[in-house]
């Protein structure tokens, strides 16, 4: 094989392994202000929100989730392992930071309300 070619290939797996690895710790001061984009629908699912697409579809509530499940559901909405056009739309247009921000953000948030 091509010297450069394994030298791509090994520098590709660097730089995924440096992605994963700032994805692993958010800071949740930068994921609160980050929620607003969040909060239309989810923060309105503590009442019993339900959205128009897909046909009465309700929200779940962030706040206490773990780091490791939003962080995961949000690479699975981008990947498409998980179908929603929404969420995918929004996590298509988030950094890996912006994920790693809100992951640790809504880790605290516990029950309070995203405001």
């Amino acid at each position: 094989m091509n010297h450069r070619f394994l030298g791509m290939i090994a520098l590709s797996l660097l730089m995924s392994a440096a992605a994963q690895a700032q994805t692993a710790t958010g800071n949740a001061a930068a994921g609160k202000y980050d929620s607003t984009l969040c909060e239309g629908c989810h923060n309105a699912a503590h009442g019993g929100f339900k959205t128009d697409f897909p046909a009465e579809y309700r929200a779940p509530k962030l706040n206490g989730q773990t780091a490791a499940y939003i962080t995961q559901s949000l690479q699975d909405y981008r990947s498409g392992a998980r179908r929603n056009p929404t969420m995918k739309a929004v996590a298509d247009m988030l950094t890996a930071k912006q994920i790693a921000d809100l992951s640790a953000y809504y880790a605290v948030a516990k029950d309070q309300n995203i405001q």
